[in-house]
């Protein structure tokens, strides 16, 4: 059952960030670098600002994802494709033309993924999915790290699962909050492709090991 781990810097200490990246550098277990990119606008809070990825995309051996938490995001997507992300993703909540929006990310270069909150129904994805490389089904509300997991986003994932099955894509499923050892086996079975992981590993006395864990746990 293969499946992508992409830890989220949102998380990591901020002190020190090299330093994480370099473990996720060094780690096999480790996939993607997962930024979560806020503008206090669309979200109540922001993280990490252009300066702060430009230098992360630049340590980063891993491919970089992008989840643009942004009202507008259209007028950043060149600037992430200077940046090297392989992957941007934008919101389906703050696009009012998602699908000019897509085809911009496209054209830069990066696979495009949309994300959506947990009130959203997956199924007002179903005129773009063959757009899309990604979608990252949000099991919390986007904004902070460190909280629970909502049940409901696995019958979102399985009913997403159907979709992309059925018309034999490849879009990926990324699902982005709360995930936990405890609960990691429920998504993966569900449908998920990728999981992101913030404060379970980044929180732990070893988060080496918890990556691994994570990857191995199957």
């Amino acid at each position: 059952m293969p499946f992508l781990i992409a830890p989220s810097i949102l998380s990591a200490d901020f002190l020190n960030l090299e330093r994480d990246i370099e473990m996720l550098n060094r780690n096999d277990a480790a996939d993607w670098l997962h930024l979560d990119l806020m503008d206090g606008v669309f979200v109540p809070n922001i993280s990490i600002g252009f300066p702060t990825v430009a230098q992360l995309t630049k340590i980063s051996k891993k491919p970089v994802e992008a989840h643009l938490m942004f009202v507008e995001p259209q007028r950043f997507i060149t600037r992430f494709r200077d940046f090297g992300v392989s992957t941007l993703s934008v919101h389906y909540e703050a696009c009012e033309h998602l699908y000019r929006v897509i085809s911009e990310v496209r054209v830069a270069g990066m696979s495009p993924g949309v994300a959506i909150n947990p009130h959203t129904p997956v199924e007002l994805l179903d005129d773009i999915l063959e757009e899309i490389d990604l979608v990252i089904v949000m099991s919390v509300n986007p904004g902070f790290g460190g909280q629970k997991f909502i049940p409901r986003a696995l019958d979102k994932i399985r009913r997403l699962r159907r979709m992309i099955d059925s018309r034999g894509l490849r879009t990926l499923i990324e699902v982005d909050g709360g995930v936990t050892l405890d609960n990691s086996r429920q998504v993966i079975e569900a449908g998920a492709d990728v999981l992101v992981v913030g404060n379970a590993v980044f929180g732990s006395n070893n988060p080496e090991e918890m990556i691994r864990k994570f990857k191995c746990g199957f």
